[in-house]
């Protein structure tokens, strides 16, 4: 199916990300890392290029700065094409003194910038999750109902039901009841008969919920009218699809592959790690549809007496004698001699140390960019450019749940020992 042409992409960069801190303490979250190489940001952009859907915003507010640069310097379209991949940042007028509020007020925000292209569907989408979508399919669905508003819901089990908004469907697909995370008795009767969107009879008394992904694809002219409804609705799912559903033609339209938000430090921590496994349930290596990132024409990685297994090493890394086990290692990462990483992700450095920085840096008592000898990473998250001296044993063997280093050096959550961007952990500290 070819895409309409006045299709247009709206990526919501998230707000300060807080549930991501420290990962977000200087970066936008779907400027976060993934993959070794990759951003956040790029699997829905990859997916949107992948599906045809080439005019696309990111929207954001917080630490925008490093999202921009990526975007200018990753997605440059052909000049006789009218694609673009474009940063709107929240901006102060006249009309609307005020931050994004949510992510309705974001788009209702945005709408002058939207309105100068005269689409007539407005595809919006979330910065943080990861999957893999053909949006054609997604736009199909929407045309042959005449859909006013039609949202991507996956079906999932009752163990994980509570933690989504939940959409109740007729025999049609359409969508005639929303809860926000219900319990109980309520959790009840969201129960559909998911067969009808394409399951299996065992799959849907297996998965007989219907969970919103936060998805959704609007009529342009209805979206503008819900958003002037009520000026004080700020957030499409907990109040635009709500009432939506009691006045217009919502439908569902069913996703059943992997999708992961990647909303806390677990869950990235975990959705970087499966990446290492023979068949993960993510993968990157598809050529049929690429994620696509920043060329970097990077040299390739050198390895020297190591023992390396089940990981991910990316370009231009520097590995001498080390072990690395089921672990992700980023971009110019440097891992030194009698180094142990084991299921840790390493997202590298932005640049390389010249021998004359890391020789002033040793004179100067500081250790060089990377994992010094024989220290010891397991269970952690390094961020970019961090220091990591030598004899340092990052473990976290008493099973803390959540810590700050006084100085900032690292963090624990959900027992990841985390060492943001820059920091530095002194020769023999032990965590």
């Amino acid at each position: 199916m070819a895409v309409k042409h006045n299709v247009l992409a709206v990526i919501l960069g998230g707000g300060a990300g807080s549930r991501l801190f420290p990962l977000t303490k200087e970066r936008s979250k779907p400027a976060v890392p993934l993959g070794g190489k990759y951003r956040l940001v790029d699997v829905p952009i990859s997916n949107c290029i992948n599906s045809q859907v080439i005019r696309i915003f990111v929207l954001t507010q917080y630490n925008s700065a490093s999202l921009n640069r990526h975007i200018a310097r990753t997605y440059r379209f052909s000049p006789f094409a009218d694609g673009f991949v474009e940063i709107l940042a929240a901006e102060q007028t006249p009309e609307n003194p005020q931050w994004f509020q949510g992510t309705a007020d974001a788009v209702r925000q945005v709408l002058p910038h939207i309105r100068d292209w005269g689409i007539d569907t407005l595809l919006i989408l979330s910065g943080d999750h990861l999957y893999r979508m053909d949006y054609r399919g997604f736009l199909a669905r929407h045309y042959e109902t005449d859909a006013a508003v039609t949202i991507s819901v996956i079906p999932c089990t009752h163990d994980v039901a509570e933690g989504f908004g939940l959409l109740k469907t007729d025999a049609t697909g359409r969508v005639v009841e929303f809860s926000e995370k219900p319990k109980g008795e309520a959790l009840e009767t969201m129960k559909v008969d998911t067969t009808n969107l394409g399951l299996s009879a065992d799959e849907g008394r297996e998965r007989p919920f219907l969970a919103s992904m936060g998805i959704y694809l609007f009529k342009y002219e209805k979206l503008e009218e819900l958003l002037s409804r009520d000026g004080a609705w700020m957030d499409f799912g907990r109040e635009i699809i709500p009432a939506a559903i009691h006045t217009d033609n919502v439908q569902a339209f069913m996703f059943d592959g992997y999708w992961e938000d990647i909303g806390t430090i677990k869950a990235f921590y975990n959705a970087n790690l499966d990446m290492t496994w023979p068949v993960p349930k993510f993968n990157f290596f598809d050529a049929e549809a690429p994620i696509f990132t920043r060329s970097r024409f990077l040299p390739s990685s050198k390895v020297q007496n190591c023992e390396i297994r089940d990981s991910i090493l990316s370009e231009g890394c520097i590995v001498n004698g080390a072990r690395i086990y089921r672990s992700v290692i980023g971009l110019r990462s440097r891992i030194e001699r009698g180094a142990h990483v084991e299921s840790s992700i390493i997202m590298g450095a932005d640049y390389y140390q010249t021998i004359e920085e890391m020789r002033e840096d040793k004179m100067a008592g500081l250790s060089r960019i990377g994992i010094g000898e024989d220290s010891v990473v397991r269970r952690a998250i390094i961020d970019k450019n961090a220091r990591i001296g030598a004899g340092v044993k990052l473990l976290n063997e008493a099973g803390v749940e959540e810590a700050d280093a006084p100085d900032g050096s690292y963090y624990i959550r959900d027992r990841i020992i985390i060492v943001p961007k820059n920091a530095t952990v002194k020769d023999g500290t032990v965590v």
